[in-house]
């Protein structure tokens, strides 16, 4: 009997660890975005291609620190199937969001969540920068938050391109 439920245990154990080693990706949320030049898209537009949602803004150190580095895998990974979104908090002037794109040439779009929808919609974002990882089929595969490894990143990037 005390055999049975060690098994017993140890079964009930294998199977949480497993559920939390292979649990499906959540979806990430079907928003739409609007950039500076006023073109619109959606998330659902962009399936095929491993995408990065970053909510920034101007005012926030870190974001401005951490620019030119998410400049740099864009320009890497964009012919590879990778695309970068840079959402700017509602509470960021639009011609400070504006200037600032224009001063350092951004190369992937630049959203205004002038209504804070998008951030909402991630789960109620109001700390940047935040940022999610999204795979071909639009499930979040990776949340980062402040700052990250940079290694670590281009190589779930990397991993998430060749991923079918």
């Amino acid at each position: 009997m005390k055999k049975a439920i060690i098994a017993l245990a140890v079964l009930v154990a294998a199977g949480i660890g497993a559920w939390f080693v292979w649990r499906p990706a959540p979806a990430a949320p079907d928003v739409s975005f609007t950039t500076l030049e006023g073109k619109t898209f959606s998330l659902q537009d962009l399936r095929g291609k491993v995408v990065l949602v970053k909510f920034w803004a101007t005012s926030c150190v870190t974001c401005v620190k951490q620019m030119p580095q998410t400049i740099s895998a864009y320009n890497e990974f964009a012919p590879k199937g990778y695309e970068a979104v840079a959402v700017a908090m509602n509470y960021d002037p639009p011609n400070y969001v504006l200037n600032f794109a224009q001063s350092r040439k951004l190369p992937f779009p630049v959203a205004l969540d002038t209504k804070g929808d998008i951030a909402r919609a991630f789960g109620n974002i109001r700390l940047t920068p935040t940022a999610f990882l999204i795979d071909k089929h639009g499930r979040i595969i990776k949340r980062y938050l402040g700052d990250y490894d940079v290694a670590e990143f281009h190589a779930t990037v990397e991993k998430a391109l060749a991923a079918g």
